[in-house]
């Protein structure tokens, strides 16, 4: 990961992100996730006053030209407080429950608090299984591209009700940055209840840091936290979120969705929050298609090691994997799994689709592709990973 040390006066001043925040101005496609916080109170009831505030500034950067997605935490605490929970369900079955109650009751506010601002409002409901596959991935990207140009607003939350850990994205954060990847999208605005990263002070106390091009190690031993009852995220959820959308050309902003106007400030490029992006990077990044489709979409399974002779072949001339560079296998997986491709020194250069199980790769590790049959009865493949198959992250400020 590149090093940005971030000293008492930031990472960055705020002349430094200046550009990058001009930019914002002229995004053309935004998405906004709330988090639970910020749509409840303590007591869990759905706060009211801030969801039709933050419906307001929402429909005022539509009517502005900006596409806008909104990515919605808060159904399974809208579902504690409706069925009168004392406090959030532990297991998975109450969980679920709750969501399916708390969704209708999310979406109601939503729906008549857009309405009320002449707007239209789509649901979409995602789990990580709809993006891993290739298909339901292109059909939730048409749909939801469909409703932007119709001028509707997509409102998009993870599937709770059907969501178990294996199709699960972790938190809204995380499924932001996917949707942001997803769309294109310019601009990624994270709003919960801090206003950005906090950094160590002379005086001894905090202070807001306005600005990075990325996240930096240094930054997320700065995070820390987990939220509350009714949320999932913390501060270093958030940056890594940051980083995907920032590793595709997006700007990230994370702010304090409590403050007033603050949608509306952050769009009008006011130092508020902390801003991460590269001000030279492309909106549309670098990775596109499928390869951005296995480079972002996929659970990584596992990872393989490889030598000094592999790394070339695939940072410099885009080769496929052989067997003979195959150093270590990291894992236990099965054939068309993802997996990261690894230096000896531990930086992550490549992530693509297996042609081998791990216990295969074991066993055909640092030989020639032509002993391959005799070694396991039959050779399918010449290689572990297919060029076609594996997209190239050395390029990237981290890929781990």
């Amino acid at each position: 990961m590149k090093r940005q040390k971030i000293s008492e006066r930031g990472p960055a001043k705020v002349s430094a992100g200046a550009p990058v925040r001009d930019h914002l101005k002229r995004s053309r496609r935004v998405v906004v996730k709330i988090g639970s916080r910020v749509l409840v109170q303590k007591t869990g009831s759905p706060d009211l006053q801030r969801i039709r505030s933050l419906v307001r500034q929402i429909a005022r950067l539509q009517s502005s030209g900006h596409q806008v997605v909104l990515v919605t935490s808060g159904a399974i605490a809208a579902g504690v407080e409706a069925l009168r929970l004392r406090r959030r369900p532990k297991n998975l079955p109450q969980l679920q429950m709750a969501a399916a109650v708390g969704q209708v009751r999310l979406m109601t506010l939503y729906d008549t608090f857009f309405a009320a601002e002449r707007c239209g409002i789509g649901q979409v409901l995602l789990t990580h299984a709809d993006l891993q596959n290739r298909a339901r991935h292109l059909n939730a990207r048409n749909t939801i591209m469909a409703l932007l140009r119709q001028g509707v607003i997509p409102i998009i939350n993870e599937n709770d009700v059907v969501a178990v850990d294996e199709i699960k994205f972790g938190d809204n954060d995380i499924l932001a940055s996917l949707v942001t990847v997803l769309i294109d999208g310019d601009v990624l605005i994270l709003l919960s209840t801090t206003d950005g990263l906090r950094a160590p002070a002379a005086s001894g106390r905090s202070r807001r840091v306005p600005y990075m091009e990325n996240v930096t190690e240094e930054a997320l031993a700065l995070a820390w936290g987990k939220g509350s009852d009714f949320s999932l995220g913390g501060m270093a959820s958030k940056l890594k979120a940051a980083q995907t959308a920032v590793d595709v050309g997006a700007r990230v902003v994370i702010a304090d969705g409590r403050k007033e106007e603050i949608l509306d400030r952050v769009m009008a490029g006011e130092d508020v929050g902390t801003l991460i992006g590269n001000p030279k990077a492309s909106p549309a990044g670098v990775i596109r298609g499928r390869k951005r489709w296995l480079a972002f979409f996929h659970k990584v399974n596992g990872s393989l090691v490889v030598d000094a002779g592999a790394q070339k072949a695939l940072e410099i001339k885009g080769h496929s994997l052989l067997p003979i560079g195959v150093r270590e296998v990291e894992g236990h997986f099965s054939k068309g799994s993802l997996v990261n491709v690894r230096t000896q020194d531990g930086r992550t250069i490549a992530r693509g689709l297996t042609e081998y199980s791990s216990d295969d790769i074991r066993r055909i590790m640092g030989h020639r592709t032509a002993d391959i049959a005799t070694i396991l009865g039959a050779k399918e493949c010449d290689e572990v990973i297919h060029c076609d198959n594996m997209v190239n992250l050395s390029l990237r400020e981290d890929a781990a």
